[in-house]
């Protein structure tokens, strides 16, 4: 019988290792490099069983290469049902789930759209064993896979976002659609029931004709010959073009808004985790945000060169930056800064800056800077006093790698 200090470690073990495994699999923070590559290579398993899938759908590739297709789907089916056990054992660790309990929180990330692609994503497979294997339902289902590239693609979910959050405006435009294709219908039936009653006869036969018209399809399969006919045909194109057109506005601006909605979000959160600006008030946090610039860089980048004009400052949100003195390098950490007394003095840069790992900045021109300490005298002097305190550390001596017009030209 095992001690309860020992069943203590082995419950803080799962638990470390649950949190782990849910940072990999939703790349919490961004800069995870394992979830990074694990999300590249889940992508391009989708990509490769999407195609996969259609090919078996053409029966002499599907004869000629069975065993390859074969292969993918029993590799790929194991990798997708690993995925989904790992999603549904860590499923507790996603913050809205975490007070639902272990079992309920795990049942509503299984029931939630998500959970169930996922689980669409496998079920076509272990169905097999119990359903005819050459089913083609399974073969469609399948393609469901597809969906799991929202998880992964930051402007599929923001334009499935759209989507819902202009769903009311989208069913108005259908009903309105709808509404359209029944008075052309009526109105062409009239027109041309006596001339050709074989596809005007009723309005449910003139109801196709209005609707590939109003969708600007027409495939000519059926045309008015009356000029009363062709008048409302030529009323109906033009009416088929303005619904066209409003769904299509309405989508392309609510998706527009959605991205600027997220990339505002993602920027407020950076910039309010950096110290520099944790005392700032909303407006002022706004201010900043307006001239700020995000930037991502891969591991080994090379930020800014010792030696090149200074045209701005950055400030770390996520990852690490070392500075390459001539004497010994150091590292800069999120929410740590850096190339501000350059950027102040319009000076050139006293080392060079090269990310350590995936890092994200935000990016601060220095003509941008000037005037938002001109805006700002709170966040002037903080940014004076840290430059400063760079200066009178014994690091940055005269003798040391800053340059002289760096070191003693006056702040401007």
């Amino acid at each position: 019988m095992g001690s309860p200090g020992a069943s203590e470690n082995i419950r803080n073990s799962l638990a470390g290792l649950r949190r782990r495994v849910y940072g990999v699999l939703e790349r919490d923070g961004g800069t995870d490099i394992t979830g990074s590559v694990l999300n590249y290579l889940l992508v391009a398993l989708i990509v490769v069983t999407l195609i996969a899938t259609v090919l078996e759908s053409v029966p002499h590739l599907a004869e000629t290469y069975s065993t390859l297709l074969q292969s993918i789907e029993w590799a790929a089916t194991g990798i997708f049902s690993a995925e989904y056990v790992a999603r549904l054992w860590s499923a507790t660790e996603h913050p809205p789930l975490r007070h639902h309990g272990r079992f309920f929180g795990r049942l509503r990330f299984a029931l939630s759209p998500h959970g169930l692609v996922d689980l669409a994503a496998i079920l076509p497979f272990w169905l097999g064993f119990v359903i005819d294997p050459d089913f083609r339902l399974l073969l469609v289902v399948r393609l469901l896979r597809f969906f799991k590239l929202t998880r992964h693609s930051p402007a599929m979910r923001s334009l499935l976002d759209a989507l819902y959050a202009e769903r009311r405006a989208l069913a108005g435009c259908l009903v309105i659609l709808l509404g359209t294709a029944l008075v052309a219908a009526a109105l062409m039936h009239l027109a041309e029931r006596t001339a050709q009653p074989d596809k005007f006869g009723t309005i449910p036969d003139a109801l196709w004709w209005a609707i590939v018209t109003l969708g600007t399809v027409g495939y000519g399969d059926a045309v008015p010959i009356t000029a009363l006919g062709r008048l409302i045909a030529g009323i109906t194109i033009f009416a088929g073009l303005l619904m066209v057109a409003l769904p299509v506005g309405i989508v392309a601006t609510a998706f527009a808004n959605e991205v600027h909605r997220r990339d505002f979000i993602v920027t407020w959160g950076l910039v309010a985790r950096i110290p520099l600006f944790s005392t700032l008030t909303a407006p002022e946090i706004a201010d900043v945000m307006s001239v700020l610039r995000a930037r991502k860089v891969d591991a080994g980048t090379v930020i800014a060169r010792r030696g090149e004009p200074a045209h701005s400052m950055y400030l770390i949100a996520d990852g690490e930056v070392e500075l390459k003195l001539k004497h010994r390098p150091i590292r800069l950490v999120a929410g740590q800064f850096f190339g501000e007394i350059a950027a102040l003095r319009h000076s050139r840069r006293s080392a060079t800056a090269t990310s350590t790992m995936p890092t994200r900045l935000l990016v601060l021109d220095a003509s941008d800077l000037h005037a938002l300490m001109d805006r700002q005298p709170i966040l002037a002097g903080r940014i004076e006093e840290a430059a400063r305190e760079k200066l009178g550390h014994d690091l940055y001596a005269p003798n040391s790698d800053l340059v002289a017009e760096e070191l003693y030209a006056p702040i401007r």
